[in-house]
């Protein structure tokens, strides 16, 4: 069966870092378009970041740019996020998502989420 499991969120301080990680498995995950969304209380699920199956292309939110890195290691079928000075607003369930589009089909698998949140 197919699974994303987030996991590295917590409570962490304006300012501070945290590295999401997403394991993968039950598909092919190099073939796979990979993204990180965020969704805080009240309001859209948003992209945050996205990077393709061999780590050609990065593509980031605007407001994350300079701030989060999105990386990837298909040898160990795992999806990063790196965050570095984190703001309040930056509080929010991190989702992990991967997509394929195919020849008959589209593939797309959600993860079950993982908490971010920035306080003092």
């Amino acid at each position: 069966q197919v699974q994303l499991v987030e996991s590295g969120g917590g409570l962490v301080q304006p300012g501070g870092s945290l590295r999401l990680s997403c394991a993968a498995s039950g598909f092919t995950f190099s073939t796979y378009v990979l993204s990180w969304y965020r969704q805080a209380p009240g309001k859209e699920r948003e992209l945050v970041a996205r990077i393709t199956e061999t780590s050609s292309i990065k593509n980031y939110a605007d407001s994350m740019k300079g701030r989060f890195t999105i990386s990837r290691d298909n040898a160990k079928n795992t999806v990063y996020l790196q965050m570095n000075s984190l703001k309040s607003e930056d509080t929010a369930v991190y989702y992990c998502h991967a997509k394929r589009f195919g020849f008959l089909q589209d593939y797309e698998y959600w993860g079950q989420g993982t908490q971010v949140t920035v306080s003092s």
